[in-house]
């Protein structure tokens, strides 16, 4: 099916059919964090609609997304909407990047600048919105993975936009096998090669690349990764970030603060970080493709 924006795949082994149940699941987790549905808790949250009832799925998805924006020092951060929006990456392009707007905007961006107090949110300034684009994927993966697990579903595989939970075997009855594609610049993904394949048992695969979206203007390629300490598009040699986690809320925000992060800082940072497996596809000083791959996640890579 299809959901926030890109399409699902879901296998699990059962003798009943979940269909009905899912869908509703992911429809009551759209109503909350999808910024393209004006109706949402977080559309209603950024629009400052004091009557809005935070529920469940938002405050998770908040308060986790503000402890990862305290780890990596701000490199992954839900309020850079405003920003994102103004690149033409985000769901309201109404106005164009330039250097004025983005100082005008970068006041209200932070994390530090909102909060939930007592059951509701509270903003420094009105002008700071919130974009769960960057970590909602894997957590919709994670709210699948829940359903199966209360159903007693021991063998599955979910799917939402390249973020992936799986557990257990496969039909064949072997460890589900996720593939790393290579970072080949493609907006329309028809073209893709896998660099790795990895094994994945118990765990959850999510990878942020600049390598799909991006336009290209008067010569210059912009990433969508915006970095929130700049307001402008992450420039370094990091190509693609996988993280491996338990939940894939925690691997797809991480993916997404390395990117900013870059090659350095990322690989400094993730070996202090000892629930997460990465594997890093970067350029070197002469533009040759480079691997990173932590001790974990090597164990892991099928050859």
């Amino acid at each position: 099916g299809f959901i926030f924006g890109t399409s699902y795949h879901l296998t699990y082994e059962s003798n009943e059919n979940y269909e009905v149940e899912i869908k509703e699941k992911l429809n009551q987790f759209n109503r909350s964090l999808s910024t393209y549905d004006s109706n949402s808790v977080i559309s209603r949250v950024n629009k400052n609609d004091t009557s809005v009832v935070l529920d469940l799925y938002f405050i998770n998805c908040f308060n986790r997304s503000v402890e990862i924006s305290k780890i990596t020092d701000g490199a992954f951060d839900m309020t850079v909407a405003p920003i994102v929006n103004i690149w033409g990456f985000g769901f309201d392009e109404s106005q164009q990047a330039n250097e004025s707007l983005i100082d005008s905007l970068m006041q209200f961006i932070g994390y530090k600048n909102i909060e939930i107090v007592g059951g509701r949110v509270s903003k420094k300034h009105k002008e700071t919105m919130l974009d769960a684009s960057a970590v909602a994927k894997g957590y919709g993966v994670d709210v699948v993975a829940d359903l199966f697990e209360e159903k007693g579903i021991n063998n599955y595989l979910v799917e939402i936009g390249g973020e992936v939970r799986a557990k257990g075997v496969n039909a064949k009855g072997i460890l589900w096998r996720i593939g790393i594609d290579k970072p080949i610049d493609d907006v329309t993904a028809s073209h893709r090669e896998l660099q790795a394949i990895v094994s994945v048992d118990n765990k959850s695969l999510a990878t942020s690349g600049n390598y799909r979206q991006f336009y290209e203007k008067e010569g210059i390629k912009y990433s969508h990764t915006i970095n929130p300490k700049t307001g402008y598009p992450t420039q370094n040699s990091l190509l693609s970030a996988s993280v491996l986690a338990d939940d894939c809320m925690t691997a797809d925000a991480f993916a997404t603060a390395f990117m900013v992060l870059g090659i350095d800082k990322s690989i400094e940072l993730s070996n202090t970080l000892d629930y997460l497996e990465v594997y890093f596809i970067y350029t070197d000083s002469l533009n040759n493709y480079r691997i990173y791959s932590s001790e974990g996640l090597n164990k892991v890579i099928d050859e």
